[in-house]
């Protein structure tokens, strides 16, 4: 059925609160009602006095801050509805699954709205009651009689499109406002899908917060926008164990979190933090060096945590005599043998190694303790806390098992051959060995020039002396560009709780990029996570992504290419341009103009080497452009992006630079043509290649 606007649409629509016929009227007549709701919520919040409440002003700060929280998630953004879709059962449904609603229509929203009465005016997208505005089909109608989406420009209703699930005489159609709201032009940060959500995207935003799941999807399948709205389908449903345990997403770098950031406060979810994985291990040193490729592969290694654990434990010597605790007149002997019971009994339970420190002391008290009710005394805990504190147990324990700083750990692993070969004897080569010593060692933790890798490396030794804290949820996006190292840092960070990992395994543009999943949910401590896999493409245009996976084969084999849902005829034009260095920037030039004839955001792809010239280019012409992670300004519509830096982001229009220079400028092809890869999917309407070298044979061969 064609989508209704208020100009020549006159069906009569039964309504019962407004008495208004028109159904478009009385859609704008709803929406100005919700709108009002919505504010006089607002309001209420506005109006609390905390001093009503409490008296003590570190409740009244606590208090307050929760207030101004409600406050922004209550806010009404003018450009984005309060509803997008309505559904009608055939029979009454019951307020448990409807936020307390009762009947048989519900309008479905971003978030609850109710009115003064609290008679919920729209329903939440999460709601159970709303789970079929997205899964209802024909053969499958759940009760729902009619399924009808609503239209906007501008923030105001302009269109609704009815599917009238249980009339055998409507014929199937695709709905032209789903597809409108897809391929609508966008400028700035990433926006929410839940207007647009389909069926196998919904059964993985709304899979339990129990178990893990891994995504495995291709560009423009949405897989980082089902992560997203997994994560806030499970602040909804499990909001006060998240609220303990709390919720974190994990992006490759700090362009594409600036992209994501604004998609849950548009659901009004304002407490998600975010984060790289870098940010996650910052443990207190500065990272300022850079590892070769080859040496970063193998500090990333999973056999490091072996070669750490060793280096941890080796601390730990045997007691070569005994302790003698004096108290008052009398003397308590515990022999060394003894004691060495006790570092057996710890070292078998393999506990970390800090919480041995701390126990250890407490097991030679309770010796001396049991002497002392042998010798007919009645010592209470005061006694073995006190004994544990005595100067001659202290001694004894920093002898035989000392307080260990990870970072000096790791530091001497890297400067020290000798201990490295004694702790790396049997897990890593010798030539691997000589890969991770600094060819000058570093004389202390502050003077040494730290890279990212040896983050991660002090953060696992970290975690081998004391327990990492647990989230109750972690979204992993980019997954299979991590380390195993970095996956079992990611992976302490939700080993209690869950995850949801996402990626795509021909993405993979590191040197230790994973190459399955099985290998990458092993590693973070998730080997039971279930793995789905999406292959339908609403993004990227189907010209444009035939285009790209003409690399698969090279890339990655045997990964089933996307298949897009959208004709777009002309989205992809290959251009060779005669000439030199000159003549191929004017060009780039020429397609930023014309792309930017057209609605929505124009990115400009080329290798990092390149950046510097085209930017000149484009500033001689004239033309001002952002940075990736700048677009939430309005400054242009045109971002200058890096190769390296264009994973995870879209643009309407993509001006691709040179795919030779973007293959040269990775240590080796294969990374190479993923990159490539990337790069030549990030288009959502139209992707223009330009080249003045030969493309790399791969793409011109198929």
């Amino acid at each position: 059925m064609p989508a209704h606007v208020a100009e020549s649409d006159s069906t009569p629509d039964p309504t019962r609160t407004t008495g208004i016929t028109d159904p478009l009227a009385h859609e704008r007549a709803h929406l100005a009602a919700s709108r009002a709701a919505l504010r006089g919520m607002r309001e209420d919040v506005q109006a609390l006095d905390i001093r009503d409440v409490t008296a003590n002003w570190v409740n009244a700060a606590v208090l307050q801050s929760q207030i101004d929280d409600r406050i922004k998630a209550l806010a009404d953004l003018s450009h984005t509805p309060l509803f997008f879709g309505r559904l009608d059962y055939l029979h009454a449904v019951g307020g448990e699954l409807a936020e307390g609603a009762d009947g048989e229509r519900f309008y479905i929203g971003r978030r609850h709205v109710h009115d003064a009465a609290g008679d919920p005016m729209v329903i939440d997208w999460r709601a159970p009651v709303s789970q079929p505005y997205y899964q209802a089909s024909r053969t499958n109608p759940q009760d729902v009689g009619l399924r009808r989406r609503f239209g906007y420009t501008g923030g105001e209703l302009t269109a609704y499109e009815d599917e009238h699930l249980t009339d055998p005489a409507e014929a199937e159609h695709t709905s032209r406002l789903l597809q409108a709201e897809i391929e609508r032009p966008r400028v700035g940060p990433m926006r929410d899908i839940v207007a647009t959500i389909q069926p196998e995207q919904d059964e993985i935003v709304r899979s339990g917060l129990g178990g893990t799941v891994c995504v495995q999807g291709g560009p423009g399948t949405g897989k980082t926008a089902v992560g997203l709205h997994r994560v806030a389908y499970l602040l909804y449903a499990h909001r006060e164990r998240l609220a303990r345990t709390g919720t974190l997403v994990i992006g490759p770098n700090r362009s594409f979190l600036h992209y994501i950031e604004q998609v849950l406060p548009a659901l009004g979810e304002l407490e998600v933090k975010q984060a790289t994985v870098d940010d996650l291990v910052r443990t207190g040193v500065e990272v300022r060096g850079e590892d070769e490729a080859a040496t970063a592969v193998v500090k990333g290694d999973a056999r490091m945590a072996e070669v750490l654990r060793r280096a941890v434990r080796s601390h730990v010597t045997a007691p070569v005599e005994p302790v003698v605790v004096v108290r008052g007149s009398r003397r308590w002997r515990v022999p060394a043998y003894e004691i060495q019971e006790m570092v057996d009994e710890l070292l078998a339970r393999d506990m970390r190694y800090g919480a041995a420190h701390e126990a250890l002391p407490q097991r030679i008290a309770h010796a001396v303790l049991v002497r002392m009710e042998e010798a007919g005394e009645a010592p209470d805990d005061r006694v073995q806390n006190a004994v544990a504190r005595n100067p001659a147990v202290k001694a004894a324990v920093k002898a035989i098992w000392p307080a260990v700083d990870p970072a000096k750990v790791v530091l001497r692993l890297l400067s020290d051959a000798e201990f490295l070969a004694a702790h790396a004897g049997g897990v890593l080569s010798e030539e691997e060995q000589k890969r991770l010593l600094w060819a000058k060692p570093a004389r202390s933790v502050k003077s040494a020039k730290w890279s990212a890798a040896d983050a991660v490396l002090i953060d696992e030794a970290g975690d081998l002396v004391a327990r990492t804290h647990s989230l109750g949820h972690v979204v992993l996006d980019e997954a299979q560009d991590l380390s195993p190292m970095q996956y079992r840092a990611v992976g302490r960070r939700c080993s209690t709780g869950s995850a949801t990992v996402l990626g795509d395994l021909a993405q993979g543009t590191t040197p230790w990029s994973t190459e399955s999943w099985g290998e990458a949910l092993f590693h973070l401590g998730k080997a039971d996570a279930v793995v789905e896999e999406l292959t339908a493409g609403f993004r990227v245009p189907r010209e444009v992504i035939a285009y790209a996976s003409r690399l698969l084969p090279a890339i990655s084999p045997g990964l089933a290419a996307v298949e897009s849902v959208r004709e777009s005829p002309g989205s992809l034009a290959v251009r060779e341009v005669p000439g030199g260095a000159a003549e191929l920037d004017a060009a780039v030039v020429a397609a930023c103009e014309e792309s930017l004839h057209n609605e929505g955001s124009i990115g400009l792809i080329a290798a990092d080497a390149r950046i510097p010239a085209l930017g000149a280019a484009l500033a001689a012409a004239g033309h001002a452009y952002l940075a990736p992670g700048d677009e939430t300004t309005a400054e242009s519509r045109l971002t200058l992006v890096p190769a390296s830096l264009a994973k995870g982001l879209e643009y309407d229009y993509v001006v691709l630079d040179e795919p030779g220079a973007v293959v040269d400028g990775e240590p080796d092809e294969r990374t190479g043509l993923r990159r490539l890869y990337v790069a030549l999917t990030r288009a959502v309407s139209g992707l223009t290649v330009l080249h003045a070298a030969p493309l790399p044979e791969v793409l011109v061969q198929a």
